[in-house]
């Protein structure tokens, strides 16, 4: 168990210095065309509930998607954390507007606040379609290298529990995120299908 941590933060450091050294423009460049890859996926164009991050520096940026997804009308839902644990809830939002006036947390990224009970849980009622994931690595089996809190594998565990089953599940990364293998245990849920700018 050890060694499984310490090479998960190894690794986490190496990735880390690699999305760093890459330039503001070569990411821009990148995360649309994940971004427009996206759009095309039959999976994207066949979900009405979805579940998305708001993309922090060193990750793909998802500000497209979320437009795209108030134009055709889906369902969007964006993560609140909990820092003192590893629960997270998925939250609807009402338009761009609705999540531009969301506070920021220590993070620097935006989330309802923990006070906010009037936004609709995705679990709470339809469930998801379909889940974009955040991740600092990947690798093409599946594998996520997260942050270490364990917030996505424990949300999924409980998705996988609501009558609707567990969503779709993408990843999207840079291509700098990619790895041959990333060192997981039984409770790293495996993705679907990851999404980077290939070769």
């Amino acid at each position: 168990m050890a060694a499984l941590r310490a090479a998960k933060k190894a690794l986490r450091s190496e990735i880390k210095l690699k999305v760093a050294a890459l330039d503001p423009e070569e990411k821009r460049r990148q995360s649309l065309l994940v971004s427009h890859k996206l759009f095309k996926h039959p999976k994207y164009v066949s979900s009405q509930r979805i579940a998305v991050f708001l993309s922090m520096e060193d990750e793909v940026c998802t500000q497209e998607i979320i437009k795209d997804m108030f134009r055709c009308g889906k369902s969007c839902f964006i993560p609140r954390y909990e820092s003192s644990s590893s629960h997270m809830d998925m939250l609807k939002m009402d338009s761009l507007q609705d999540m531009e006036t969301l506070p920021l947390t220590s993070w620097n990224i935006r989330q309802p606040a923990g006070k906010d009970e009037s936004r609709e849980e995705a679990l709470s009622a339809g469930g998801l379609d379909l889940m974009l994931m955040p991740g600092l690595g990947f690798d093409l089996f599946g594998r996520r290298l997260g942050r270490g809190k364990g917030f996505y594998d424990t949300y999924l565990e409980r998705c996988s529990r609501h009558p609707k089953g567990k969503p779709y599940t993408i990843g999207l990364a840079f291509r700098e995120q990619l790895c041959t293998e990333i060192p997981v245990d039984d409770h790293d849920v495996l993705l679907d299908e990851v999404l980077y700018e290939a070769q």
